[in-house]
């Protein structure tokens, strides 16, 4: 199995026990992947930065942190993981298999980054670089410029500030779904503006950027 994993990374590791590890969560018990995921969080927020900088030398260091913020989160890592179907090869306890852990945003995420910290100890800092250089490669590209890749959230509070209008108040208003797979419904509400907008997600993140989304539709009417 973790074989199988190593090819969908396209990173063979020298010493297996560092991957072993890196899939294990603290349900299970034993050498588990906290001590990795902490270690991943800091290699994976460089290398970005550094991507970053080098890739918009005009940017200001308030751009370059938005960018990092998109690209280095809880959802994004999750995302990747679930491009290697990391979930297939975790090792949870029994009360984490019973309630889908293997499918949660949270444990997904550190999981990615776990095995980004892996990664840096095994082959050290250039492999993990040139690794998640490769697996961030789709996103990176998105990044053709630097206002095309603000998100509704920044754009949102950027067209009220124009304006000197107050800023958004955000409000989640409903949770639903089982814990691994919940549907936030987000508020937006403006000072002055009547209408309330609302935006779901799988997260209180992505809610947020919809229902922000859904406010700046009702602000250019």
């Amino acid at each position: 199995m973790n074989e199988e994993l190593s090819q969908k990374l396209n990173y063979t590791f020298q010493q297996p026990k560092f991957l072993k590890m890196a899939l294990t969560h603290r349900s299970k018990g034993g050498d588990h992947n906290e001590r990795l995921e902490f270690l991943g969080d800091a290699v994976v927020n460089f290398v970005i930065a550094e991507i970053l900088y080098q890739l918009f030398p005009k940017a200001t260091e308030g751009e370059l942190s938005r960018w990092r913020a998109t690209l280095v989160n809880r959802d994004t890592l999750a995302e990747l993981a679930k491009d290697f179907e990391l979930g297939r090869y975790l090792y949870l306890g029994p009360g984490e298999l019973r309630s889908g852990g293997n499918e949660r945003q949270s444990i997904l995420s550190c999981a990615m980054e776990a095995i980004i910290g892996a990664v840096y100890l095994d082959g050290g800092f250039l492999v993990a670089r040139e690794c998640i250089m490769a697996w961030y490669e789709p996103l990176l590209q998105s990044l053709s410029s630097a206002s095309s890749h603000k998100d509704p959230k920044t754009l949102l509070q950027e067209h009220l500030q124009s304006r000197r209008m107050s800023l958004p108040i955000y409000s989640v208003d409903m949770i639903e779904g089982e814990a691994h797979q919940q549907l936030f419904t987000v508020g937006c509400q403006v000072e002055g503006v009547q209408e309330k907008a609302f935006g779901k997600g799988t997260s209180r993140r992505r809610a947020e950027q919809d229902a922000a989304q859904a406010m700046l539709k009702i602000l250019k009417k």
